[in-house]
């Protein structure tokens, strides 16, 4: 799948973005684990928002708790290292692609599922990059993540499709374009899925 993923995202994540992450090893956990329980919140919003779309309803039900499975592992694996859960502040990729997002109905839903297929293929590309310079444990783990983040991607493309009435290709080139602007965006902070940081 990571081929298929690194055709769909625009840009590999920068080296300076995987030494930030090996510097900041607490950070990259608890955000990790941040993002997790965030991937599952808008799982099941999506679920309460479109109740009549079936497809969307099974799919996002599975990946809510494929999602809140993955919180618990990445805090059991915190908990071993004396790494305590604490509050982050969240990072901008999410909002950078978000305000582009179009109010009216079917399109607003189209434009959420393509940003989640995003947000899902550049988690995994994340946890790919970062396997050569994690410890056995991580590294183990993160590779563990591999299928499951690419099948999220997965189908949250498929959902897309589905639910629009015309190819969604162009709508996919836009935000792939704000995604990779995002990925080079300068961030104080660093997150999971921060930008280069300054």
């Amino acid at each position: 799948m990571i081929p298929e993923i690194e055709a769909f995202l625009l840009c590999q994540t920068p080296q300076a973005w995987i030494e930030r992450a090996l510097q900041h090893p607490e950070e990259l956990l608890i955000d990790h684990a941040n993002c997790e329980k965030k991937a599952a919140g808008t799982a099941l919003t999506l679920m309460f928002r479109y109740a009549e779309k079936e497809a969307l309803q099974q799919k996002m039900s599975r990946l809510a708790r494929e999602e809140l499975r993955h919180f618990e592992q990445v805090t059991a694996i915190m908990k071993k290292r004396g790494i305590k859960y604490r509050q982050l502040s969240a990072s901008e990729y999410a909002k950078r692609l978000h305000q582009h997002v179009r109010r009216d109905e079917p399109d607003k839903l189209i434009d959420t599922l393509i940003i989640g297929a995003l947000i899902e293929a550049r988690s995994c590309e994340r946890f790919y990059r970062l396997l050569p310079f994690l410890d056995e444990e991580l590294a183990k783990f993160y590779q563990s993540l591999l299928k499951s983040e690419a099948r999220h991607f997965q189908d949250y493309l498929q959902l897309g499709q589905q639910y629009s009435k015309t190819p969604i290709d162009e709508r996919v080139a836009f935000f792939a374009e704000r995604e990779r602007e995002a990925i080079f965006t300068h961030d104080d902070d660093f997150r999971f899925h921060s930008g280069v940081c300054a």
